[in-house]
């Protein structure tokens, strides 16, 4: 398991868990499949996974808390597994700290290319060749906005002199954003640039992660242009 990708997989339906954890160790994963989020959250504090696929429909502690608990210790990628594609279930899992989520029936070789487009973004060993934006964004030096100072180097982030926490995804996002401050990122855009999208992609994604982008470095630092999408106040 050393050599592979990690992956803790919580779902509670037996067919689709047996038949996932299958197809996933069929492309080189390790799997650890659990029933249930208590078992899930055991298991993510045991095993140290380099990916959580959480269901959002779990017993014991529902995939949206699980998701929580996750974010709470770690900045794990996770991606959250739903049956449904109503806005709530895909909004309260992004907002609890999803960095993706995927929409149930789905085919096995789309939940893989999913998790090896996150793992790019995460730079892990067994999701492919790391697609360097962040990197090609760290020319050296402080870059600062007012307040917010971001270290493009070692990758902290500090408003008023104090540190951010933020997650990988978060931290994407914002070096996209200041690479060109006062310039307009379409919603697509960042897609393709923070999510590795070379599809067409659900951008409420974008929407919850300046949202929670916004919380964190300000809410007047990402200004919304109807109609086009975000920028970055100079």
């Amino acid at each position: 398991m050393a050599d592979q990708t990690h992956v803790l997989f919580v779902e509670d339906d037996d067919v689709i868990r047996e038949a996932t954890q299958l197809a996933l160790e069929r492309n080189g994963f390790a799997v650890t499949a659990m029933p249930d989020g208590l078992s899930g959250l055991d298991a993510f504090r045991a095993g140290h996974p380099d990916i959580a696929l959480l269901d959002v429909m779990v017993p014991g502690l529902d995939g949206v808390s699980l998701c929580r608990r996750i974010r709470d210790e770690s900045t794990v990628p996770v991606i959250m597994l739903s049956a449904r594609a109503d806005s709530i279930d895909v909004v309260l899992g992004l907002e609890a700290g999803a960095d993706d989520y995927v929409t149930k029936p789905f085919d096995g070789a789309v939940l893989v290319a999913r998790i090896r487009a996150v793992l790019r973004r995460f730079g892990h060993a067994g999701g492919g060749d790391r697609t360097d934006g962040a990197g090609a964004l760290a020319d050296g030096g402080l870059l600062a906005f007012g307040d917010l100072e971001v270290d493009t180097e070692g990758m902290e982030v500090r408003r008023a002199g104090r540190p951010v926490a933020l997650t990988p995804t978060e931290m994407r996002l914002l070096l996209e954003f200041s690479s060109a401050p006062g310039t307009v990122l379409s919603r697509d855009k960042l897609l393709e640039r923070v999510w590795d999208y070379g599809w067409g992609g659900d951008t409420r994604v974008v929407d919850v992660h300046v949202q929670r982008l916004r919380t964190k470095i300000g809410q007047d630092r990402i200004e919304t242009v109807r109609g086009f999408g975000y920028k970055l106040k100079a």
